[in-house]
């Protein structure tokens, strides 16, 4: 608990401030950013020669690049050349609308130098770096068809006012840079769904000096054919690929990979180890704590429901982690309400001692103390308030308020005691143990 006391200042007085966020909102991932005065003066060249009214510039989905123009270096000769992405109105039918211009400077006036089409329509994302022992900046743009069911990637170079073509072309689940074996160098990675009786499977490719890519692979644990969420993460002294992906209708389940001396490996060594991860979806894997590793939720009934239907059963969620001999180990106990967003984790002296219930008057979670006869006092309420004057209602009772995102707010109620049994909290307990999903 140590880690998440030292976390709990800087959440309480963030959350205080500001309602903290844990991530950006879908609005403002999707809203098209303004253009700077650079932008324009690109935007205005490009029209110049294809005219505003035959073009809408396209913007990636996803990613570190999220508008239609990328300034980078990409070809290493120590200026920056403008990327543009846009889809041409009045192509035929056998053309492919989705186009890339890339423009270079001359002075202070921008020349368009190529114009292309990609194939696709829709822009997914785009990851400019060098791979592996290469000096080559790669341009790698991942697009899809209009229904986004089937993505594909492309891995370009431009040099000497050339867009080349591309030096790998492949269909992909999930695509990603980074240094995964911490060597210094950059690979790509790949995450491809099961397919045609081939195995789900991880890639990281390395390229050399060369030109010359070399894979490494590892099959995944389970027959996946979509993955939900992927973080990076440590996996016990290394780096990792935590991957969260669909199994079933209404379910995820995770596996992880990483990269040692003997190339691509992954912690589930048998379908059963990585199938003991199953849980509802939305239950995603993350880092709870701030420490740099991920946990994974496995959630377990809650006290005191062992014997009630399932549709009436009240679930708390272990957070395990993985240790440095690659096995999985609980680090907390929590109440994780995937609905409203929020998750509750336990102080050490409720493990075993605390379980939950559902007070449906007043739309709260309960937390009370757990015995053989059952349920016994209440010692924290959480509420999540959809409107200001619920709020403002709960505040004037007692609650205290934890976080907002929008219009929602979660507040929380400690009610007064002599603490009998040692199991009291106090409102910095409270603020310790409290996460948002945002």
């Amino acid at each position: 608990m140590e880690k998440l006391l030292k976390l709990a200042a800087a959440v309480c007085t963030t959350a205080a401030l500001t309602g903290c966020t844990f991530g950006a909102s879908i609005d403002t991932l999707m809203t098209p950013p303004k253009l700077g005065l650079e932008q324009e003066q690109i935007y205005t060249k490009l029209t110049d020669s294809l005219g505003a009214s035959n073009i809408s510039l396209k913007y990636p989905k996803s990613g570190k690049y999220l508008s239609a123009f990328i300034i980078e270096d990409i070809d290493g000769d120590g200026g920056n050349e403008a990327i543009v992405f846009y889809e041409r109105r009045n192509h035929s039918a056998d053309e492919n609308p989705l186009r890339i211009n890339i423009l270079d400077k001359e002075g202070d006036r921008w020349r368009s130098v190529v114009d292309d089409a990609v194939f696709g329509s829709e822009l997914e994302e785009v990851m400019i770096s060098k791979l592996g022992s290469n000096d080559r900046i790669n341009i790698i743009i991942g697009t899809s068809l209009i229904n986004r069911s089937e993505k594909n990637v492309y891995i370009y170079n431009y040099a000497n006012g050339i867009l080349e073509n591309p030096t790998f072309s492949e269909s992909y689940s999930f695509i990603g840079v980074s240094d995964l074996d911490n060597d210094g160098e950059n690979e790509f990675l790949r995450l491809k769904g099961a397919s045609n009786g081939e195995p789900a499977a991880a890639e990281a490719y390395k390229l050399d000096s060369e030109g010359m890519y070399h894979k490494l692979a590892q099959s995944l644990s389970g027959s996946f054919t979509d993955f939900d969420s992927i973080s990076y993460g440590m996996v016990g002294s290394r780096k990792g690929l935590y991957i969260d992906a669909v199994s079933g209708t209404g379910y995820v389940q995770s596996d992880i990979v990483y990269m040692d001396e003997k190339g691509m490996e992954k912690v589930f060594q048998t379908p059963e180890e990585s199938a003991r991860t199953i849980r509802p979806a939305g239950c995603m894997s993350f880092d709870v704590d701030g420490d740099g590793s991920i946990e994974i939720p496995i959630q377990t009934t809650a006290p005191g429901y062992e014997e009630k239907g399932e549709s009436e059963q009240l679930r708390l969620t272990d957070w395990m982690q993985v240790t440095d001999d690659y096995r999985l180990e609980k680090r907390y106990t929590s109440y994780y309400s995937v609905n409203n967003g929020y998750i509750f984790i336990f102080p050490e002296k409720w493990v075993g001692k605390v379980s939950v219930m559902r007070d449906t008057v007043n739309d709260e979670i309960v937390f009370c103390k757990y015995s053989d006869e059952g349920m016994g006092r209440e010692l924290l309420r959480i509420f999540c308030a959809e409107d200001l004057p619920s709020r403002e209602d709960r505040i004037s009772g007692g609650y205290m308020l934890m976080h907002t995102k929008g219009e929602a707010s979660y507040l929380a109620f400690i009610p007064a005691d002599n603490d009998p049994d040692g199991l009291s909290i106090t409102a910095g307990d409270a603020a310790i143990g409290f996460r948002t999903r945002d």
